[in-house]
């Protein structure tokens, strides 16, 4: 049976350039009469604009962390209330649960005080915790 995995490939040739005008490339090979890149090793280099200003000096230089997104994802002290009694707070944990994404963007996650926790004894590992989510946590017994 003949199908699109099983189709043998076929090359296809390579215009031949200035072999005659019977090619369709004659005469001057499709580089047209004179000028700088009708000659032998003619042209301009890669982003060259002919003189003008190139787009890759007029934008400003971003190196090192991106100004993109926020150094630390934040995170609620409200949404916390899906882990049980006694477990583990953690950058993976909170993946596993759904309630952050695209980790790697990110230097870390930073919980805050919105809202009200209603589970106790909760373990924060690997998290920046704020001042007000630190008391609120206290309050229920939280260990880090």
């Amino acid at each position: 049976m003949l199908n699109l995995s099983n189709l043998l490939k076929i090359a296809k040739k390579k215009k031949r350039r200035g072999r005659g005008n019977s090619s369709g490339h004659g005469n001057y090979a499709g580089r047209g009469l004179k000028g700088q890149n009708s000659r032998a090793g003619g042209g301009v280099r890669r982003g060259f604009e002919g003189g003008q200003s190139p787009l890759a000096r007029k934008l400003p230089k971003y190196r090192g962390n991106s100004r993109r997104y926020p150094k630390y994802l934040a995170v609620n002290l409200s949404d916390l209330n899906v882990y049980k009694k006694g477990e583990t707070v953690s950058p993976e944990t909170l993946q596993a649960k759904g309630l952050i994404n695209d980790l790697h963007r990110f230097r870390g996650i930073k919980i805050l005080g919105g809202g009200s926790l209603k589970v106790k004894d909760l373990k924060i590992n690997k998290c920046i915790v704020s001042k007000s989510a630190q008391k609120a946590l206290s309050e229920k017994g939280e260990s880090k």
